[in-house]
């Protein structure tokens, strides 16, 4: 085999081991940031936990982190960082607090240090979104980058079932879209498939024995990896119809990725070979590997319908216009009737096919 591509490491740190927020200052220490601002999501007790273990180095905590990242409350949440001095955040989350935290380091270039409770993986990328007059916008910029993170198993079992379920998911379409990304290369794809069978092997056991930790550390492992396939590539239509949901119709963000990726992998895999070929070695099960993942769905009692989530199938035209308005990478061309046949098998929950 002949190689040929272009690789770029993404410039971060990371701890990995149960227990590590127990080293959240180590790493504060490894930046020189001596105040910064706690963030989180409304009552998430984990925030006054980590702003107690911080003492003097932390000038305040701010816990209004919400889905999608209004514009309105990073602008908030902006104000007050400069308020308190701060010469970085602390993120401490999802999706949520890590991109609130990136949207400080977008206007005022403070370092971030995500702890993440999820598996969302944002942590791993230069990409940020926020949300204006029902529209999101996002864009990649190595300033949001997290400088450190720190991955504590132990954090995750707050996490509810269902909600560890589709936060997985929502990790496994990072790693499905960078396996068949126009800027993948032999690393990514390495990452991306370790990433999809990590997590497929062990949300099972999650599911069955939610408190125990070596499954949710396996499972963190791979939304690690996932989230670094994220941070190494263009994303495609997956995405792009999960942004549009998401800022338009304010659709809860891992459930609509995984209600949507069974979908729009059926529809590309013709077009990506090699995508299919780790993913049949990565999922379980038999069928080509959009269905596996719908029967994986399925027997983890995730969603998998747009309309159990509150879309209403009146606002698939308004979703078609908003996908189709501005081009993007994909495998395979993307027509408003294709878009319309993938959000109305989604939205109807019926088992994916091709188109």
């Amino acid at each position: 085999m002949t190689y040929d591509f272009i690789h770029r490491s993404l410039p971060m740190r990371v701890r990995f081991a149960a227990g590590s927020r127990k080293h959240l200052g180590d790493e504060l220490d490894e930046l020189g940031l001596g105040r910064v601002l706690v963030l989180c999501s409304p009552g998430h007790h984990v925030g006054d936990d980590i702003v107690e273990t911080l003492g003097k180095r932390s000038v305040g905590l701010y816990p209004h982190a919400v889905m999608h990242v209004p514009t309105e409350v990073a602008e908030q949440a902006s104000a007050k960082a400069v308020e308190l001095g701060a010469d970085g955040c602390v993120s401490i989350g999802g999706g949520s607090a890590i991109g609130l935290g990136k949207a400080i380091a977008l206007k005022h270039g403070l370092p971030v240090v995500a702890v993440p409770t999820t598996y969302a993986g944002s942590e791993m990328t230069p990409v940020w979104g926020m949300t204006t007059n029902g529209r999101k916008e996002t864009g990649r910029d190595l300033a949001v980058l997290p400088r450190s993170v720190v991955y504590d198993p132990e954090l995750t079992t707050s996490l509810p079932v269902e909600m560890s379920v589709t936060s997985a998911f929502n990790a496994m379409a990072h790693a499905v879209e960078g396996l068949y990304a126009p800027d993948t290369d032999p690393i990514v794809s390495l990452l991306a498939e370790d990433g999809v069978r990590a997590i497929a092997a062990a949300l099972p056991k999650l599911v069955a024995d939610p408190g125990a930790i070596d499954p949710r550390g396996e499972v963190l492992y791979g939304a690690w990896l996932c989230g670094a396939t994220l941070g190494a590539t263009t994303m495609s239509l997956h995405h792009k119809l999960c942004h549009a949901l998401g800022g338009t119709l304010n659709l809860p963000h891992a459930q609509t990725h995984t209600v949507v990726l069974p979908h729009v992998l059926a529809f590309n895999q013709s077009e990506a070979p090699a995508a299919v070929a780790a993913l049949d070695r990565a999922l379980p099960g038999d069928g080509d590997p959009a269905t596996r993942l719908w029967r994986l769905e399925h027997e983890l009692d995730a969603p998998t319908s747009l309309a159990e989530l509150g879309m209403a199938e009146r606002d698939i035209e308004r979703i078609v216009a908003e996908v189709t308005a501005r081009p993007y990478g994909n495998p395979r061309p993307v027509t408003p009737d294709d878009v319309r046949c993938i959000l109305g098998a989604a939205w109807s929950g019926r088992e994916p096919r091709q188109i």
